[in-house]
């Protein structure tokens, strides 16, 4: 059976998978800014907080990294309005994400406050300088330098996981390419161009990663 190629239907669509592009972005980035925010506060808990405190944050980790993203979204979506909690899918979307996101972030932003050796803290007082020199000169490059190549990675990985988000139609790139799929009937166009859309995006979040860390994290050589 011969299936002749035609994307012609699929680049007549192009403002629509821009768009979805666009959406899966501002979806990406949102959940990474509040779901750091969250984590640093989850990671200050876990590393100086009660002991009930710590308990509970590890079983949130716990929980969100063992189980299905989708899993979690379909709970969110469909189970929440059971409790009074109705949202919309782009909502429900957004709140998967930083739910996700934050049981990762936890532990990355531990592991960088954990880096840096209190014996530094101490060198840095003994010199008499500030509490703010202290954290802007001796914690907060070395822990961003330690924490730096996880936290990329994640976000590239928190952007191409907006794609589980179109099981509930939120209107990021992978919705908009089944909408453009179920008028075409152009399957493999329409998802061998996507394909290349997400692909292009982590090669391009990858190059911007790599120079920011290469100008402004390289570490001085060891002499």
């Amino acid at each position: 059976m011969s299936y002749e190629f035609d994307f012609a239907d699929v680049f007549a669509a192009w403002p629509e998978l821009l768009q979805g592009l666009v959406n899966s972005l501002v979806l990406s980035a949102l959940a990474m800014a509040i779901g750091m925010a969250v984590s640093i506060a989850g990671a200050l808990g876990k590393t100086s907080g009660p002991k009930w405190l710590r308990w509970i944050i590890d079983e949130y980790i716990e929980l969100i990294r063992n189980t299905p993203f989708l899993i979690q979204i379909f709970v969110i979506y469909f189970g929440l309005p059971s409790t009074g909690l109705k949202l919309s899918s782009n909502g429900a979307a957004l709140l998967a994400l930083v739910v996700n996101v934050v049981a990762y972030g936890i532990e990355i932003i531990r592991a960088g406050i954990e880096s840096i050796q209190k014996g530094q803290i101490e060198a840095g007082k003994s010199l008499g300088l500030r509490p703010l020199q202290i954290f802007r000169l001796i914690i907060l490059k070395p822990a961003i330098q330690a924490i730096y190549p996880s936290l990329t990675s994640q976000f590239i990985l928190l952007m191409l996981n907006t794609s589980v988000c179109s099981a509930i139609a939120a209107s990021e790139l992978t919705a908009v390419a089944g909408d453009i799929q179920s008028r075409t009937f152009r399957s493999f166009e329409v998802y061998f161009v996507v394909t290349c859309m997400y692909l292009g995006l982590s090669v391009f979040f990858w190059t911007v990663f790599a120079a920011i860390e290469r100008t402004f994290l390289r570490k001085a050589p060891s002499r």
